[in-house]
């Protein structure tokens, strides 16, 4: 039984939940209830249907996420109204939709699906973990696991490529109604004396990183933010020598990295195939190093980054891992590191991966 409380209540996984943490609408069965802060837990008692919550960013695409989802809405109610409970929670700024994630997961959700970008989806990701574990069903002995579900309709659909599912909402329903599963690795990144942060997609390190993080700022642009922040970090770039160490093994120098990848999955950057041995169920991460490029190698070398053949160009190699730990040698603390497009902070960092750590509709 799904159950939603809009105040903050006394749970302790609640204590970190922002300010801003709004009122939610909840479409059951083809009505739509909203749930006023302060209003206190309503129940769905129908044990026979699927608890599903779409985790809506309306401010997604420049809002372009909001339009598309409403138009969406009513194909969803005729498609799924009969056979689950939806609950549509609309996020109001960052990291809100890890908050929604944690409590429905408690709240014994069957399935939390991301609306929305990359952005979106990795914030639901890093809603199935809390403190290092993942978020468990309070209601239940612990056979019942909560679902990962994507409706991609923001700026970047990177991960959904991997699958080759095209930008389609419609199709991506009916993927949900089928409610056919499968397990997903993810990663998971650490920094010491910071909480471990978790991605699906791509984290990548230097050049790359520094691009998403320009690229940020141009969402208005829409997939030609990429292009700028790209250009914009090319400004007074170096390369660095960097030391890393694979799956707890010695020290490597790499001289003169221009950009580090650790895929779980094949895409970032609006299509570029960075990583394209990466498979999400495989329980490998694939890295992707590419050393001493100047900015006319990307521009020759830019249609094989994105066909995915850049790994037979000299100065790049690749490597299966389950764990990488990555710092720069001059310890310069400038080298940039992101994941799923969102922006981390600086290295050193340590990457790894948990096989099989998640369940999505697939």
């Amino acid at each position: 039984m799904l159950r939603y409380s809009c105040c903050i209540s006394n749970r302790s996984y609640e204590a970190k939940q922002p300010s801003f943490y709004r009122a939610q609408r909840r479409v059951c069965s083809g009505r739509i209830i909203t749930l006023c802060s302060g209003g206190g837990a309503t129940a769905v008692s129908s044990p026979r249907l699927r608890d599903l919550v779409f985790v809506v960013n309306p401010q997604g695409a420049n809002g372009r996420t909001a339009k598309e989802w409403k138009k969406l809405l009513p194909y969803l109610r005729t498609r799924l109204g009969e056979d689950c409970n939806i609950c549509e929670s609309l996020t109001s700024g960052p990291s809100h939709a890890i908050d929604i994630t944690r409590e429905a997961i408690r709240d014994g959700a069957d399935a939390v699906i991301a609306v929305g970008g990359d952005g979106t989806l990795h914030e639901v990701v890093n809603g199935f973990f809390w403190e290092g574990k993942p978020v468990c069903n309070l209601n239940s002995e612990g056979s019942h696991s909560a679902a990962l579900g994507l409706i991609p309709l923001g700026t970047g659909s990177d991960f959904a490529r991997t699958f080759g599912w095209k930008n389609d909402p419609c199709e991506a329903v009916e993927r949900i109604a089928k409610g056919i599963r499968s397990r997903v690795d993810v990663g998971v990144i650490d920094q010491e004396g910071r909480d471990s942060h978790y991605f699906i997609n791509v984290a990548d390190v230097h050049l790359s990183a520094k691009a998403g993080f320009y690229a940020s700022k141009y969402k208005k642009f829409g997939s030609l933010c990429y292009v700028i922040g790209a250009l914009q970090a090319f400004m007074g770039h170096h390369n660095r020598d960097m030391r890393i160490k694979v799956n707890g093994g010695e020290w490597e120098v790499y001289p003169q990295v221009t950009a580090l990848c650790v895929g779980n999955a094949k895409y970032f950057g609006g299509g570029m195939k960075i990583t394209p041995n990466a498979s999400p169920g495989n329980g490998n991460l694939e890295v992707v190093v590419l050393q001493d490029f100047k900015w006319y190698d990307f521009i020759l070398k830019l249609h094989k980054l994105y066909n995915g053949t850049h790994l037979s160009v000299n100065n790049v190699s690749s490597r299966s891992v389950q764990s990488i730990e990555v710092e720069e040698v001059s310890e310069s603390g400038s080298i940039y590191v992101q994941s799923d497009g969102e922006h981390l902070g600086f290295l050193p960092r340590k990457f790894q991966v948990l096989p099989g750590a998640i369940d999505m509709i697939s």
